[in-house]
């Protein structure tokens, strides 16, 4: 059986830090020092009335990460302790899928969505947000101005993911504003969730009865056998987990290159790859902040704290990244993948490369596009969307020269 160092120390159950909050969005750093004070697993309440430890030390993340035995990814034990209201089932609550499965089950549902993903040809998905980015700048480039999340970022990925899964254009706006509330984990989270769930029950249905040149036809004729039921969910998650910190990866991305107008000239100029400011990002502003959640198996003491069986334990990669940032005072280091973005262990990102690509592309098409792209506030005024899992910018709002589709000197 895995030990960890010893307990050492008692958290205060009755003054959790509050990740609910409205000041969390605008300033997480501030309750990321709380955490960290109380150690590598700080005590916190995700909603109201809804506790989790928090592992904000990068062993301790590891250690969680890679054992299996001690923690499992099944929150049905939790589950049946909360609210049928609460604003974060959406995002936690128990589904056949790859996420929510240990063992030999998670190993089918992934091996699947490998597989499929796989048969995505690098060439082709660039062609895909080639042309997303084409139809979004062809309408935003003549007025001059856009927001950057709601007219580039969140679309962009609606488009691409709507093309990868068989879906029209026409449905974009609908994917996007159910995802969004089911993110925020807010008092519409389980509306969001209702209707993210019926956007892909009538896309399964409508694959089941028709096969196309997609990814859920491709996982219903997979030689794993996956069930409808079970093709349902895996689209369910990789749908969802695709769009939203994607959108999340190019805006914060945006964000930080456009707040450096000497960083930015170095990316525009080609002196500098697009890649370093995504991997920045990563490393220090990732978009999904809090969450790879497990549960233990049967109370354990781990890296100073007593975990109690059926409690979420979270791992935020928020806490890790601004460590990660404090210790390298903002220093850039191109290349370097020592962040826990994607995860680790056996619930590792599995298309880490297709997210890569398709972040990459967009910014860079963007800025052969509109290549004086400027800001219209500050970085330290931009406002970020409430939720306890993401880190999400609520609006980019920039200006530029403006351009039409058939103007001389547009990328082809």
């Amino acid at each position: 059986m895995t030990t960890y160092p010893a307990a050492q120390q008692t958290f205060s159950r009755s003054a959790p830090v509050r990740l609910w909050e409205d000041g969390f969005a605008q300033d997480p750093y501030r309750y990321y020092d709380a955490l960290r004070a109380q150690g590598p697993v700080g005590w916190a309440e995700l909603a109201p009335g809804v506790p989790a430890y928090v592992v904000t030390d990068r062993q301790a993340a590891l250690d969680l990460l890679r054992d299996t035995e001690t923690f499992s990814h099944d929150p049905r034990p939790w589950e049946s302790t909360v609210a049928d209201d609460s604003p974060v089932l959406g995002m936690m609550r128990w589904r056949p899928n790859t996420l929510f499965a240990d063992g030999a089950a998670h190993a089918r549902y992934r091996t699947s969505l490998i597989d499929v993903f796989d048969q995505v040809e690098p060439h082709d998905l660039r062609a895909r947000v080639h042309r997303a980015v084409h139809l979004l700048v062809g309408r935003i480039g003549p007025r001059g101005e856009a927001d950057l999340v709601g007219d580039f970022a969140r679309p962009l990925m609606a488009l691409v993911f709507n093309s990868l899964f068989g879906l029209p254009d026409s449905q974009s706006d609908r994917l996007n504003t159910a995802l969004g509330k089911m993110m925020e984990g807010g008092a519409e989270a389980a509306e969001g969730e209702a209707e993210y769930g019926g956007y892909v029950l009538e896309l399964i249905a409508a694959k089941a009865e028709r096969r196309g040149d997609d990814l859920p036809s491709r996982l219903l004729d997979h030689p794993a056998r996956l069930s409808p039921e079970e093709v349902t969910w895996q689209v369910f998650l990789t749908l969802g987990a695709g769009h939203e910190p994607t959108a999340n990866l190019v805006s914060n991305a945006l964000s930080r290159i456009l707040g450096n107008p000497a960083y930015y000239s170095t990316l525009t100029s080609g002196a500098r790859p697009v890649m370093d400011a995504v991997t920045e990002v990563l490393h220090h502003e990732t978009p999904l902040a809090n969450y790879g959640i497990h549960y233990a198996r049967r109370p354990v003491s781990f890296h100073g704290a007593w975990i109690r069986a059926a409690v979420p334990v979270v791992i935020s990669y928020g806490a890790l990244a601004h460590a990660a940032e404090r210790a390298d005072a903002g220093a850039r280091r191109p290349g370097d993948a020592s962040h826990l973005s994607w995860s680790a262990g056996p619930h590792a990102c599995p298309v880490k490369q297709h997210t890569l690509l398709i972040a990459t592309e967009a910014i860079e098409r963007l800025t052969q596009w509109l290549p004086d792209l400027r800001p219209v506030l500050p970085r330290d005024r931009l406002t970020w969307r409430p939720g306890p899992f993401h880190r999400s910018l609520t609006a980019l709002p920039v200006r530029f020269s403006p351009r039409s589709p058939d103007q001389p000197g547009v990328p082809s």
